[in-house]
């Protein structure tokens, strides 16, 4: 079975998700522990690159966007669910949503 190596592009949505996530983290704990959580967030992301990984079965099937077209995945890293689809050519990474929220809100 031959190897697929994708890289991930994060959507518009969840760049505005990791800054949101930076500027709460700021606030509630101080500027660099903020950048350490967006950096382990982003070293979780990098899994799906790693050619020893089979993204398509990396982390678990998103219950939350299954009524989509589309099959989504997730992945948790601390209090933040990582969720994203393979594309054509990249794996797509839709939102990074703090599991603190309400979860209506990562609709």
């Amino acid at each position: 079975m031959e190897i697929v190596i994708k890289p991930t592009f994060l959507t518009s949505r969840a760049v505005k998700d990791l800054k949101k996530a930076y500027k709460f983290n700021s606030q509630l704990y101080n500027v660099a522990l903020a950048s350490q959580i967006i950096n382990s967030i982003l070293t979780t992301i990098e899994i799906l690159e790693n050619p020893i990984y089979d993204f398509t079965k990396i982390g678990s099937v998103d219950e939350e966007f299954t009524h989509l077209k589309r099959s989504y995945r997730k992945l948790i890293e601390g209090h933040y669910k990582i969720t994203y689809r393979e594309g054509i050519d990249k794996i797509f990474i839709n939102r990074i949503f703090d599991t603190r929220q309400n979860p209506n809100k990562n609709k």
